[in-house]
């Protein structure tokens, strides 16, 4: 099975940074990418970076040269900084990861971001 664990949201002004963090445990693919999605009420979530094992990454367009997507094999944790936030980035922040073998989709708890003056 596996978990993700994530931390690091916040209350932020516009313009500031946070920087999330995602805590992967169990049988976490190295075949297919691990990403962080966001999702405001009455919204679907979507992917806002994804990251391979080998380093390819994605962003969504609202997000790039802004956010900067990470991961750290070794202590299979994920990195989400953020730098000059919005206020339409305001939302829950999920880790997404796919197990191992299996082919089933995890995603974490879930962080709020909130950016607001």
């Amino acid at each position: 099975q596996v978990q993700l664990v994530e931390s690091g949201g916040g209350l932020v002004q516009p313009g500031g940074s946070l920087r999330l963090s995602c805590a992967a445990s169990g049988r976490i693919s190295r075949s297919r990418p691990v990403g962080w999605y966001r999702q405001t009420p009455g919204k679907q979530r979507i992917s806002v970076a994804t990251i391979t094992s080998v380093g390819n990454i994605n962003y969504a367009d609202s997000v790039k040269g802004r956010f900067a997507i990470s991961r750290d094999n070794g202590e299979n944790t994920v990195y989400l900084q953020m730098n000059s936030l919005k206020p339409e980035d305001t939302a829950v922040y999920y880790c997404h990861a796919w197990e191992m073998y299996t082919g089933r989709e995890y995603w974490g708890q879930g962080t709020q971001v909130t950016v607001s003056s």
